[in-house]
């Protein structure tokens, strides 16, 4: 980015350089061609950050790593647990008629039935926690977002920075202009962790 800018002034440069010398040669009163803009002539400073290290090491996204775990845990354990009820049961019934324990078509109807509940309700449940988990996730996700944009928007005036870039959108940037280490460390003071419920 820093190369491409001053190739552009170089170019403006080279550009106005030319200019003047033609203009020069054709007229005595033309003006002086060192007019070049100074928006053209100014530095950018930009650094750039290492996003993989901020998610490894911010404590808010540490923190929300750990609760997507813990429901993804608490998923798996319910999943597991409807799924054993309805396989108990389902045993218990194909044991019964082994033996010839249901003495009615209607008792077995019932039980089938029962099964197929059973089914259902473990279908709509798990599919409501799953959507919990998605939203909790998603809102998670907003909130480690913009606490990150707000204190790089901070961060970026209070250093004088034009530009703050994701490393991971260059193809190759000197490390001494790496920051991550610095954001990070402005991220987790400015954090306070909210307990645990």
């Amino acid at each position: 980015m820093k190369l491409t800018r001053l190739f552009a002034q170089v170019l403006i440069l080279a550009a106005c350089t030319v200019m003047a010398t033609s203009c020069n040669d054709k007229s005595q009163n033309a003006k002086p061609a060192a007019t070049v803009p100074q928006a053209a002539m100014e530095k950018m400073t930009i650094r750039y950050v290492d996003e993989d290290s901020i998610m490894n090491n911010y404590n808010l996204a540490k923190d929300i790593n750990e609760a997507m775990l813990r429901r993804q845990n608490q998923f798996d354990a319910a999943q597991s647990q409807k799924g054993n009820e309805i396989n108990k049961f389902g045993n218990a019934m194909q044991e019964k008629y082994k033996n010839n324990g249901y003495l009615t078509e209607e008792s077995f109807n019932a039980d089938q039935a029962k099964l197929q509940k059973m089914q259902n309700d473990a279908q709509n449940y798990l599919g409501n926690l799953q959507q919990s988990i998605q939203n909790e996730l998603s809102q998670s996700q907003v909130q480690l977002m913009d606490s990150i944009n707000n204190f790089m928007n901070e961060y970026a005036k209070q250093k004088g920075y034009d530009m703050v870039l994701r490393k991971s959108a260059t193809l190759y940037i000197d490390p001494k202009y790496d920051v991550t280490k610095e954001v990070i460390e402005g991220l987790n003071k400015r954090y306070n962790k909210v307990a645990k419920k």
